[in-house]
């Protein structure tokens, strides 16, 4: 008996029981976007989660959950005190789009198997290498964009209008 049961519904995955889009989630795009403020401040005075907010019109409260695992992963860091805010903690060139994906989501894999070998069909199972080329694919990509190229492109994005 299969442990994973999967059916396509006009872009949609029923996944053990749960419907969910075949896309990245919104947490992700939030996070992509508050990363790139951040990349956009550099070697600058930390930025309050105020600001992103406004400026991205993104809930307080859900960045601070956003970048908790930022935070964790080490690529941001907070500053306490008046002038206090978060401030990229490493190069924004060092850091991909993927790992800002990686960080807040997880795996980016199409389905549960291609990281879960515990499928009792994962070796019988002739559309499993397609999931994978797909979740390569999507890592390639990712991995391709660097936040400080990312940020380069916001900024022309600003001063156009």
């Amino acid at each position: 008996m299969c442990s994973i049961a999967i059916i396509k519904i006009d872009k949609l995955l029923l996944l053990n029981g749960r419907l969910r889009k075949l896309q990245l989630s919104t947490k992700v795009r939030y996070a992509a976007r508050a990363m790139i403020e951040l990349a956009l401040s550099y070697k600058s005075e930390p930025v309050q989660l105020n600001d992103i907010a406004c400026k991205q019109d993104i809930s307080v409260k859900y960045l601070e959950q956003i970048m908790a695992p930022l935070r964790a992963r080490g690529y941001v860091r907070t500053q306490k005190g008046s002038r206090g805010g978060y401030h990229m903690a490493v190069s924004p060139d060092s850091i991909t789009l993927y790992d800002i994906v990686e960080s807040v989501e997880g795996s980016i894999a199409p389905v549960a198997c291609v990281d879960d070998e515990l499928c009792d069909r994962w070796d019988k199972c002739v559309t499993r290498s397609v999931w994978t080329r797909v979740k390569e694919t999507m890592k390639n990509e990712l991995q391709a964009q660097t936040l400080a190229e990312l940020a380069s492109e916001q900024e022309k994005l600003y001063q156009q209008g």
